[in-house]
């Protein structure tokens, strides 16, 4: 099979992997503030996103050193609901593009 050119592609014939890939330029940042415990910004990152304990500890340190950290990338609507539940947590988060 032969990819069409991209004078040929309808919407239609884009494959699922590069619409992903066009859909999925966003990312949710964690900030760091004065209120939440380092051992609980681990906790979210292992309830909410199901990351075993040593990468929640390496993205907190990162928030706790660096004042924030990338803690999740995908399409704009998943960022949009993880920032949300991360406010819901009571952490500081916002989504913006992902770097190029």
């Amino acid at each position: 099979m032969t990819d069409a050119g991209p004078a040929e592609r309808t919407e239609g014939s884009v494959g699922l992997e590069e619409r992903l890939e066009l859909g999925a330029p966003w990312v949710t940042i964690v900030w760091n503030d004065p209120v939440n415990l380092m051992s609980y910004v681990t906790h979210v990152f292992r309830t909410y996103f199901g990351y075993p304990r040593t990468e929640a500890e390496r993205l907190m340190m990162l928030v706790h050193n660096e004042g924030r950290a990338v803690v999740a990338t995908g399409t704009r609507e998943e960022m949009e609901r993880h920032v949300e539940a991360m406010h819901d947590y009571g952490l500081w988060a916002t989504l913006t593009k992902a770097d190029a």
